[in-house]
């Protein structure tokens, strides 16, 4: 599993990335083992990345999504430049904001959040040669290996969802771990979740969530990276919200099903220039929120692309059916708005606080509190939109219905809108639809408030780290005499 640059290409187009699925991944759907290149479930997702990576090569967007490499002279993608100056984060923002507007808000795994994982591991590189000093020039090695070859990476975080009243220590199945050492690497065994987007992806990056990372067995501590085609490595996905056959559209389910999946390790040989830390739990918290710092950030830039999405779609739905003049819709509209400009003006926070880290990039501002806000809203706007289009999200025609001549005039009859033909409000409604009702509508939100990690952790550690000595010894100095009448 050579780390070698010298053959790399540099930024992916299209044809290069579906190329690059055709090798021996043991991928399984629905109890059969299948090719991710030819399967229907996976169409609308593969061929929006294809699409989406021939976009770094267009007139319009080249300089925006990439730049020279000094190492390689390769075209290679902004995702994974290593910021050094404002100037640099803010180009790293307008190379995410097209990923994130191409897609709605809709693909919390673009390409651009684990791109940005990699920048973390190299700017963490001196922590981890104290853990062993391989292990930070592996970080080096790997950064530049998925820069110069425009890789596609998933992660795997969380431990299987066995007995959470359990340990690793009573059940090791419970964890992934190293079962030996070789003088060619390690040998793991056991499972990974949620790794998003593995079938379509070309190698997974595993690590430690918060919750995980304090082990008291040494053997549950690692960072590694490994191909997707591993032997050993066998990927499971979830059901497809992708695959409909009802004659309705689904449009975001149809193009940015990125899929879910297990990843099973059976006695996997990770080799040693691919492993980054073994066995320091405490390494392993701390470096859990370094090198998740600039993929915080994209994920907070896709997040208030989400949130626009939404805007337009119930502008839309209040408009298309005369009820946009309400103040109780008005009311729910600028709600929508406001959250969509909070996670506007915490951008510009994020980069009004970047600062320098130990290892000599610029990170963004502190982001705890704006993940925890985007899962605290993200049911809300499911229930906003469904307040606004009601009864009428669930009903509405297929495109074979205002294709039929029967059926038509009573569709342009009775199911038009305020100033709107019957069709393209069946459209926009089918849309909002996906958004809040469908599978697809459903496992975005859940995933909204999850994969930044528990709410609560999270609400904790925000308190545990925010500074409040200053404003509670101002009350205490108040509190210490009798207060004036």
């Amino acid at each position: 599993m050579d780390l070698d640059i010298a053959t790399a290409q540099g930024a992916l187009t299209g044809a290069r990335y579906l190329a690059s699925l055709k090798d021996d991944r043991a991928v399984w759907l629905n109890g059969a083992r299948v090719d991710v290149t030819t399967h229907p479930a996976f169409a609308g997702m593969r061929h929006e990345l294809a699409r989406l990576y021939d976009l770094q090569h267009t007139p319009e967007y080249r300089d925006q999504m990439t730049l020279m490499s000094p190492d390689t002279g390769n075209r290679v993608s902004y995702s994974y430049l290593r910021p050094k100056t404002l100037d640099d984060l803010l180009a790293k923002r307008r190379n995410a904001a097209v990923w994130m507007v191409e897609t709605w808000g809709q693909l919390p795994r673009a390409p651009d959040f684990m791109a940005n994982v990699a920048v973390g591991l190299y700017d963490f590189r001196e922590h981890l040669r104290a853990n062993n000093p391989r292990f930070g020039d592996n970080a080096v090695r790997y950064h530049a290996y998925c820069q110069e070859h425009d890789l596609v990476l998933t992660h795997g975080l969380g431990d299987p969802q066995i007995d959470r009243s359990s340990s690793p220590a009573q059940d090791p199945d419970m964890a992934l771990r190293v079962l030996r050492e070789t003088p060619d690497g390690i040998v793991i065994r056991g499972a990974k979740q949620l790794a998003t987007l593995a079938p379509l992806a070309h190698e997974i990056l595993a690590y430690l969530s918060a919750s995980f990372a304090l082990r008291e067995q040494q053997q549950f501590v690692l960072w590694f990276a490994l191909p997707i085609a591993t032997p050993g490595l066998t990927i499971l996905c979830r059901e497809p919200l992708s695959v409909h056959t009802s004659g309705h559209s689904h449009p975001f389910a149809a193009r940015y099903d990125e899929q879910d999946a297990m990843a099973f390790f059976d006695d996997v040989l990770v080799p040693w220039d691919r492993v980054f830390l073994l066995y320091d739990g405490p390494l392993a918290l701390r470096g859990l929120g370094r090198i998740n710092a600039w993929s915080l950030y994209s994920s907070q830039i896709r997040f208030h692309q989400r949130l626009q999405t939404f805007v337009g779609v119930a502008t839309l739905l209040a408009e298309s059916i005369g009820v946009d003049s309400f103040r109780e819709i008005r009311d729910k509209l600028g709600e929508l708005i406001s959250y969509a400009e909070m996670v506007r003006l915490g951008l510009r926070g994020m980069e009004a606080d970047a600062r320098m880290t130990d290892g000599g990039l610029l990170a963004p501002g502190e982001s705890a509190a704006m993940s925890i806000f985007a899962a605290q809203v993200s049911p809300r706007l499911l229930e906003i939109v469904r307040d606004i289009g009601a009864s009428g999200l669930i009903m509405q025609p297929s495109e074979a219905d205002l294709a039929s001549p029967e059926l038509r005039p009573y569709l342009d009859r009775y199911m038009r809108g305020h100033n709107i033909g019957a069709a393209e409000k069946a459209r926009l409604f089918r849309l909002a639809w996906d958004l809040v009702g469908d599978s697809s509508g459903s496992r975005q939100e859940l995933y909204e408030r999850w994969h930044r990690g528990d709410i609560v952790r999270n609400r904790t550690n925000l308190y545990l780290r925010y500074d409040r000595s200053r404003i509670v010894e101002r009350i205490r100095a108040m509190i210490s005499q009798p207060l004036p009448e």
